[in-house]
């Protein structure tokens, strides 16, 4: 007997500040990250029975050492959430938070379960290069030239966008200067404050007579974006990956730590729990492009997104779109005409970092605070995906 499709909605989303690799999360384990925000989250449902989570979806995009041995039901368990609470694991790469909101709306529309927890974290400090621990791609795979982009480096794929879609250097480092300025007065003006759960970072340092004394730092203000950002400085940057290329670190997303979730439940359990929703979960599209261009994927996966919503893309309000590159967000949003105004309007990932899978749940909840100002009606939050994939979702107000 066939199911009727049910609503999913979003009823409260949180997470850590983003730090940079190395910076002020680098002696923070992804897992204890991601105990933390599910903590948080579950605090914003103050009704809730944890032991009726149906499970526990979380986004990594390099699930091994310290965020391996199936890092969402160490995370869970580390929470203190009951042992009844069931986890797992899923890696889409950069889309990976934003895939485990999908499937965790998707269990809720039907009718598997009533109240799930999406997340996401990273630590690209704990991981020794972008690519992981232990790298041993398939030969067979670069038997067909079409996928010999899947060996390129990500910044090799966005020389290529730039080159085949005519982003210039200038267009780039203007792109990057206003994401950091965005990013800024973003901060000055407390936009993040309420979608942030502050970090306590505890460093044992050396005390008195050969003791060890324990030293505190609350986090909770993101820690990339540069209010020094000038075009004179990014101009200066040289060429990251090729000699006579445009893509720079300064022009670039920011390696970084961070960690995301996002709580989830039918209209059943919104009654059951005395609950009030956010937003409504209305659609989700992945798409593959050619690897070497790998950045245009979202150019496939709005489209598809925005269809399955049954709304056009002028109707969206907000868009969450993931600089990995300045090079690859541009060409996205020249292809699809996107207007400038309406996305990243709080700055993207090149000021404020894309701690790569947790991405997706970082940005839902910088899209949910946006949705709670009442800043918008329909959102969307979309980013390019190694190996050539593009992923979207749409949001909606209620």
């Amino acid at each position: 007997m066939s199911k009727q499709i049910q609503d999913a909605y979003i009823v409260a989303a949180t997470r850590t500040p983003v730090a940079k690799r190395n910076g002020a999360f680098r002696h923070v384990r992804p897992d204890d990250m991601l105990a933390h925000v599910l903590r948080a989250v579950i605090a914003k449902a103050p009704g809730l029975d944890p032991g009726e989570i149906g499970d526990v979806i979380t986004g990594c995009a390099m699930p091994e050492a310290e965020q391996g041995m199936n890092v969402a039901r160490i995370g869970l368990l580390l929470a203190g959430l009951p042992d009844r609470v069931p986890g797992v694991t899923l890696n889409r790469f950069c889309a990976s938070g934003l895939q485990a909101v999908a499937d965790a709306a998707n269990r809720i529309r039907l009718g598997e379960a009533d109240v799930m927890i999406a997340a996401g974290t990273e630590s690209m400090s704990a991981m020794p290069q972008i690519m992981g621990n232990k790298v041993s791609l398939n030969p067979e795979i670069f038997a067909h030239r079409e996928n010999i982009g899947i060996a390129y480096g990500m910044g090799l794929t966005a020389e290529k966008v730039a080159e085949e879609w005519k982003v210039t250097r200038a267009d780039q480092d203007a792109f990057a200067l206003q994401s950091n300025q965005r990013a800024c007065a973003a901060i000055a003006a407390g936009r993040f404050r309420d979608e942030i759960a502050p970090y306590t970072v505890r460093s044992h340092l050396p005390g008195e007579g050969g003791t060890v004394r324990i030293a505190e730092r609350l986090m909770d203000t993101d820690e990339g974006p540069r209010a020094d950002a000038s075009l004179d400085a990014l101009g200066k940057l040289k060429p990251v990956f090729a000699a006579r290329g445009s893509v720079t670190a300064g022009n670039s997303s920011q390696m970084s730590d961070g960690a995301g979730a996002v709580l989830l439940m039918s209209e059943a359990a919104l009654k059951r729990y005395n609950a009030v929703p956010i937003a409504r979960f209305r659609s989700y599209a992945v798409a593959g492009v050619p690897p070497r261009v790998m950045g245009i994927g979202p150019v496939e996966a709005i489209p598809r997104a925005l269809k399955l919503a049954g709304i056009a893309q002028g109707e969206l309000d907000w868009i969450e779109l993931n600089e990995a590159f300045a090079a690859q967000a541009l060409a996205v949003m020249r292809t699809l005409d996107l207007d400038p105004a309406r996305v990243n309007p709080l700055g993207g990932a090149i000021a404020l970092g894309h701690p790569l899978g947790a991405t997706g749940a970082i940005r839902t909840a910088t899209l949910m605070s946006a949705m709670q100002r009442g800043e918008a009606r329909y959102g969307m939050i979309s980013m390019c995906i190694g190996t050539g994939m593009g992923a979207a979702g749409v949001f909606e107000r209620v």
